[in-house]
């Protein structure tokens, strides 16, 4: 598998191979020291265990389709060499050329525009993908740090249910 490792001026964000997912989800530091960063606290939600073993790692590991639209990408702090977020595009290109993004952030990294800056450059990789043309994303309608991210991110609100803003981002294709 290629290494298509993102860089931005503070961030590293690399795609986690199917065995890396494994560590990732034992949450033992496993994942830490293959890559060779600093320890990291971070909790696994429910959800996205549940992701992980459902979905995400059955993806990956299905070597007809491209490990890059299904797996977490860490999202790793140059300056103190540790894991602070993680992005998830949630599958390939459906048949209008959309993929769905998911992300977190931990705890002790927050509202420091680490995740702002990390989805920018999953939006500029996924815009050199000839197959996509739009990036769709929900956000919790209580959860304002994350929809704040998306605005940064000139995606705009494109409906609501209950819970959810479901957002948009078109990519001017010819």
């Amino acid at each position: 598998m290629p290494q298509n490792i993102l860089e931005t001026s503070r961030l590293l964000i690399k795609p986690l191979t199917h065995a890396q997912l494994i560590k990732y989800l034992r949450n033992d530091h496993s994942l830490e020291k293959e890559l060779q960063l600093n320890r990291t606290a971070r909790t696994i939600s429910t959800e996205l265990k549940e992701a992980l073993e459902e979905t995400i790692l059955p993806n990956v590991a299905d070597e007809s389709k491209n490990y890059l639209f299904s797996t977490l990408w860490t999202v790793i702090l140059k300056a103190e060499n540790k894991m602070a977020g993680d992005i998830c595009i949630v599958g390939e290109p459906n048949d209008k050329g959309e993929i769905e993004i998911g992300y977190g952030t931990y705890d002790e990294f927050q509202r420091k525009g680490f995740m702002t800056e990390a989805v920018g450059a999953i939006i500029k990789w996924a815009g050199n993908q000839n197959n996509v043309r739009a990036i769709l994303a929900d956000t919790q309608k209580s959860n304002i740090a994350s929809y704040r991210i998306l605005l940064k991110n000139n995606f705009r609100k494109t409906g609501e249910t209950e819970e959810l803003y479901k957002w948009r981002l078109d990519f001017d294709r010819v």
